[in-house]
């Protein structure tokens, strides 16, 4: 074999395609005189498609295994170190342009982008026209990962560019036809330091290595190759002609060379040709043995064998090499290439080397069919850390991508998540939102659990609000207990008692009803709620609308010929509490059979939290009886205060209108505040608003009359009570069942 690993007896055949490296076999000495004579073309070159066709080349038998997966093996060394913005250089001929469409519709598949494609005319061999033109417009690219793709030859101009001395970071990916080692110079190796290449995985061929590291022209002195070839690598001499060039040392070795001058290991080219010999052999063996067992039978007519009748013996020749591999001439049964991914490093003495990485096997399964060792790359300029190879910085999590106008999608800025969302990956496309029980981190990258929280009786604000609302119904109940004791005084009897003792015992019953409000919603707490409010609190309205309108018609009714003395029934008052509180416990029947309140989980009013409150069921049905209740207080309001001139020894209508003031003011105020509140503050605002308006009726109706009874119980007789209203001239008829005396 030469250098190349070409036996010195074959020789090239006239170029039918670029890609056309082939062997012809001339007729074999034996057979001269028209024994045998024969001619077939066995194609040592890459694989190339156009040649499979056996109407324009029938007598084309093509040895290297088929690269129709290169591209994805390609891409999926893009894909495992996250690269998408890819540079492709590629020759100018059918077999470049068949790889850039097949690469480009898989980089398309799998998110990555081309930054820019080069084609190298494959008839261009101008050195300084390449330099300028191409080269330059390559080192110019933003894209840092370069695709190269071409034999040796056609990429001659990439090959031999004066590329700079300190030059820009890439990463060249060269593809299996690319001999990325051979180069004009021992110090542009630097150039291509951390490249990557696809090559033919080759099978170790037994001796070959011992072979090569005992070969010498001495050895074979016929060859005319292997001296010149000898002579060149080692700038040496085999007799003293100039004074530049020495004596070859007689102990010089090919294992000595440089990879740009010799590789040791054998190359996908001289395995392919390797197998070309054995499988000619093999087709010559059948040759001769089907003509000795002609001959033996005595049929002269078969000793004679045409050129066509060979095709035959290699179309099915199938045999195992010394190396152990499986070969096959026939491309229509062969097997897809397998790749060794080769790492090509430039040592700092100016030494390389070609270090497997890892592997491409297009037939191994699924997830088996790629594997790298990144940790055994050496990048180049970049060290040890991984190039970048992107056209945007990866947006991290807690962003997200927004493309940009007019570029690809692998250009792209990075905006932080709306607020609510969340992106937990690397380049998300979009920010999504956090389940109803989960909220965003302040690196809006991930949810956190929200917190369950509703007002409870074992937190200051609970604890403190049920205090009062306890307290406040100890101290009505208090108040009760004194008007039942003093009921015979003037002034428990002035004041209408069973008006008395109703205004009272809703009172204690609104104080005690805020208590439903703390503490876990439930479905039973939250149907009592609002109806157990409204209809109390209607209760004491109407009852104190009823005292009203009792005071209005006792002073109107003493009045000879009156027509009010018609409406002065003993159960006038009563009348008056059963028919305005029967309209709102009517009301409260109708909302609680058709839209009753309920519990629910509050997810957005406060952020991380999860408020437990009581949905009202219909909003309308729960500002409709605050409604009723607000019209019963004005009207209560209206008449007091109509009636605040009228005597005042047991006039209560000063008293009434004060405290029907504070209660409007209380849920007038109410009502903004409450619209305004959010989660627990909503509930907070209403107990309170209970609490207020409740304890303004105790204050400005009971407790002035219980200090009279209790401090001053010299002035709640009936003869103080004659003498004060005597002085100031007042005729009043009363009697605490409404049966009116008169006295003066």
């Amino acid at each position: 074999m030469g250098p190349k690993g070409i036996p010195s007896w074959c020789t090239h055949c006239p170029q039918k395609s670029a890609a056309l490296n082939c062997l012809k076999l001339p007729p074999h000495p034996e057979f001269s005189g028209g024994l045998l004579e024969f001619s077939a073309e066995i194609s040592y070159g890459p694989f190339d498609p156009i040649l499979s066709d056996k109407i324009q080349f029938p007598s084309l038998y093509q040895m290297a295994p088929k690269d129709s997966s290169l591209h994805k093996g390609v891409v999926h060394l893009m894909v495992y170190f996250k690269w998408n913005w890819i540079g492709l250089v590629a020759t100018d001929d059918i077999r470049g342009e068949t790889f850039l469409w097949e690469i480009r519709e898989k980089m398309l598949k799998n998110g990555v982008c081309v930054s820019f494609t080069e084609k190298i005319p494959v008839s261009e061999r101008g050195h300084k026209e390449s330099h300028e033109n191409f080269m330059a417009r390559i080192l110019e690219s933003s894209s840092e990962v370069i695709v190269v793709h071409g034999d040796a030859d056609s990429l001659m101009i990439l090959r031999y560019s004066q590329l700079p001395i300190l030059s820009i970071r890439k990463v060249w990916i060269a593809t299996s036809h690319w001999d990325i080692t051979m180069r004009p110079g021992y110090r542009q190796g630097h150039d291509f330091h951390g490249a990557l290449t696809f090559s033919y995985s080759t099978s170790e061929v037994p001796g070959f290595q011992i072979f090569l590291r005992t070969i010498k022209p001495s050895k074979y002195p016929n060859d005319i190759l292997l001296r010149g070839f000898w002579l060149s690598v080692f700038r040496c001499s085999d007799q003293l002609e100039n004074e530049e060039q020495g004596i070859c040392s007689p102990n010089a070795s090919l294992q000595t060379l440089p990879l740009c001058s010799f590789d040791m290991t054998m190359s996908g080219l001289s395995y392919t040709i390797y197998n070309t010999v054995y499988a000619v052999a093999w087709a010559l063996h059948e040759v001769f043995l089907r003509k000795s067992e002609k001959n033996l039978m005595g049929h002269e007519e078969y000793l004679v064998f045409h050129s066509w009748q060979l095709h035959s013996f290699l179309k099915n020749i199938q045999f195992n090499n010394s190396a152990g591999d499986y070969v096959i001439v026939d491309e229509k049964r062969s097997s897809e290439a397998q790749y060794a991914i080769m790492n090509y490093i430039f040592f700092p003495n100016e030494t390389d080397a070609l270090v497997e990485v890892g592997q491409f096997v297009p037939s191994a399964p699924l997830g088996q069919d790629f594997t790298i060792c990144e940790d055994a790359i050496v990048w180049g300029w970049w060290k040890s850390q991984l190039p970048p190879g992107v056209c945007s910085e990866s947006c991290g999590p807690g962003f997200r991508k927004i493309p940009l106008e007019g570029q690809v999608t692998c250009c792209y800025d990075c905006s932080p998540c709306p607020e609510g969302e969340i992106s937990s990956h690397m380049d998300s496309d979009q920010c999504k939102k956090c389940p109803e029980d989960e909220y965003p981190n302040e690196q809006r990258d991930c949810c956190l659990s929200k917190v369950v929280t509703f007002l409870t009786v074992k937190e200051p604000l609970g604890m403190t609000l049920a205090l009062m609302a306890v307290s406040f119904s100890l101290l009505t109940s208090l108040v009760l207990v004194v008007f039942v004791k003093y009921q015979d005084t003037p002034i428990v009897k002035a004041n209408n008692r069973t008006l008395s003792y109703t205004l009272l015992i809703s009172l204690i019953f609104c104080f005690l009803c805020s208590l439903l409000f703390i503490g876990q919603p439930t479905p039973a707490t939250c149907l009592l709620q609002q109806p157990v409010f409204g209809v109390v609190f209607t209760v004491a309205v109407s009852s104190i609308l009823a005292k009203t309108i009792i005071v209005v018609l006792a002073f109107r009714g003493i009045r000879p010929g009156s027509r009010i003395r018609m409406f002065m029934h003993p159960r006038m008052s009563i009348y008056v509490v059963l028919i305005c509180s029967g309209f709102q416990m009517i009301f409260c029947g109708i909302w609680l059979g058709t839209y009753p309140p309920f519990p629910e989980a509050d997810t957005h009013s406060e952020y991380g939290r999860i408020i437990l409150r009581c949905n009202e069921g219909s909003v309308f049905a729960f500002y409709f009886i605050l409604g009723y209740m607000g019209f019963l207080a004005l009207g209560s309001f209206t008449v007091a205060f109509l009636a605040r001139n009228l005597p005042d020894t047991f006039n209560e209508a000063k008293f009434i209108t004060f405290s029907m003031l504070v209660f409007c003011s209380v849920w007038v105020s109410f009502l903004p505040t409450y619209q305004s509140s959010k989660g627990k503050a909503m509930v907070t605002v209403e107990i309170f608003s209970i609490l207020a308006s409740s304890a303004g009726l105790l204050g400005c109706i009971f407790i002035p009359k219980c200090y009279v009874i209790l401090l001053k119980p010299d002035s709640n007789t009936q003869r103080q009570i004659k003498s004060k209203s005597a002085s100031k001239g007042n005729t009043f008829f009363w009697n605490a069942g409404l049966h009116f005396q008169y006295w003066e």
